[in-house]
């Protein structure tokens, strides 16, 4: 590990200001969320050139595939969480440990997923009730994509790695390379253009599994080769039983959390499928399900362009945290915290006030069907309010996982999504007889839960490190 760079890095996060260090780290973070954004708008462009189907199948999916990955996220959270600390705590040769470690179970862990997945995806998209117009493109993608998982898995494990130890920049390199390529390969695969087959919904997720797989063989060699802060070898990836019980003790409590979280899109996917079927047949629309969730695909698409910039703020905030709580600075990582809400809050607001405003082009844009324009205006009317408050939530979740805290967040994403998000967007739906109610379900569980992550953030009880039964070497 290369000392004299990650000790530069550490004297700017646990003692530059706040807020020019926050945009030092989060600026590349936030050019590699917009350009993988870019990609996901592209992908929704051209697929909605085939049609209104072919359009939702990869929305269908991805709750699908979140499921799968969120298992494994769980870990590198917790991979995380101890290299940052370590880190901040000037202890190099226990974060170069922690790092090999986390890799090797990344890579082991993918292989199981990938044919896991496989296996189960057509029960799984039978149980979601994604119709039966959908379901065929949603299983290939899904497929194909999980095939390519154990590649987009070990890129995750890069791309946390260095964030850990403040290098942002370098992952993003490699991922707007990757996505750059995706884009580039997305519409020749989907509609065949000169010697490629026309693959059609396959061919996005072929183009997203070839352009990962580089990438990921990019990431692997720049760690074994030292030419990054992290200097991996094949005595790092050695099995360590007892750090990766402390891997899983950490890392555990964030998996339940995300994966329970993404699981419960998986039922999210089919209350939408399921209050879009019962009340399009009341009031006289066919096939109102198809509408209801392809205005949900692009509605994400959309959300996740104004996530890019809260998204790179709140993970810069995280090696910020993990750093400064290492280095027991409880004081600065609340600080840092609260200046990172307030930053974000700020650029959701203007954000949701722009999606307001152009709603109709926006959606025309990827799809000029009138049914799924007309549908749009219940997202604004009922959800499109609660976005800056989900920018609180989702920067309180990431404190309390970079701190190591992840009991915690695993109960916020459990009491958001299945206490509030799920049982009013079905309950109000019916209650409604109209998917307005789902909607306006999806945006009280935004603000009341962004009201109880700020309460349990205050009172402070997430600033302990978890690495202070550590011996203090320094290495």
């Amino acid at each position: 590990m290369d000392g004299g760079k990650i000790q530069r890095m550490r004297n700017q996060i646990l003692n530059g200001p706040i807020v020019k260090t926050l945009i030092l780290l989060a600026y590349p973070l936030i050019i590699n969320q917009l350009v993988q954004v870019l990609y996901n708008l592209t992908d929704t462009f051209w697929l909605g050139k085939l049609g209104r189907e072919e359009l939702a199948a990869p929305g269908t999916a991805w709750p699908l595939i979140s499921f799968f990955i969120s298992i494994g996220m769980g870990f590198a959270n917790a991979g995380f969480a101890f290299v940052s600390q370590y880190v901040g705590a000037g202890n190099y040769k226990k974060a170069n440990r922690a790092a090999g470690a986390l890799y090797s179970l990344m890579m082991l862990f993918a292989i199981a997923v990938g044919m896991v997945g496989i296996i189960l995806a057509p029960y799984l998209l039978r149980f979601m009730n994604v119709s039966d117009t959908v379901y065929p493109y949603a299983l290939s993608y899904t497929r194909v994509i999980f095939a390519g998982i154990p590649f987009s898995f070990t890129l995750f494990a890069f791309n946390f790695l260095l964030r850990a130890i403040g290098d942002t920049k370098t992952p993003v390199r490699i991922n707007i390379a990757t996505v750059l390529l995706n884009l580039v390969l997305d519409p020749f695969f989907i509609f065949g253009w000169g010697p490629f087959p026309e693959l059609g919904v396959v061919g996005a997720a072929v183009a997203t599994m070839l352009s990962n797989s580089l990438g990921s063989l990019v990431g692997g060699y720049l760690l074994f080769s030292g030419k990054v802060g992290i200097h991996l070898t094949l005595h790092n990836l050695k099995p360590d039983w007892p750090f990766y019980s402390r891997i899983f003790r950490v890392g555990i409590p964030s998996s339940i959390g995300s994966s329970t979280t993404a699981f419960g899109f998986v039922i999210l996917t089919r209350i939408i499928f399921t209050i879009g079927k019962l009340y399009g047949q009341a009031h006289g629309i066919e096939k109102f399900e198809d509408i209801a969730f392809a205005t949900y695909s692009i509605t994400n698409r959309l959300t996740s362009f104004m996530f890019a910039f809260s998204d790179g703020i709140s993970m810069a905030m995280g090696t910020m945290v993990g750093q400064a709580v290492g280095a027991r600075l409880y004081q600065r990582a609340k600080e840092v915290a609260e200046k990172t809400m307030a930053i974000n809050f700020t650029i959701l607001g203007v954000g949701t006030l722009l999606f307001i405003l152009f709603r109709v082009q926006i959606f025309r844009f990827f799809i000029n069907d009138p049914a799924i324009i007309a549908e749009s205006a219940k997202v604004v009317k009922y959800f499109a309010i609660s976005l800056p408050f989900f920018g609180i939530f989702a920067a309180v979740e990431n404190v309390f996982r970079s701190a190591g805290h992840t009991k915690k967040s695993m109960v916020l994403d459990m009491f958001r999504l299945w206490v509030l998000r799920l049982p009013l967007s079905y309950g109000l739906g019916v209650l409604m007889r109209d998917t307005a109610g789902m909607w306006l379900g999806m945006g009280l569980s935004n603000i009341l839960g962004a009201v109880v992550a700020l309460a349990w953030f205050l009172r402070g009880s997430w600033m302990k490190a978890i690495i202070e039964e550590e011996p203090g070497e320094h290495g």
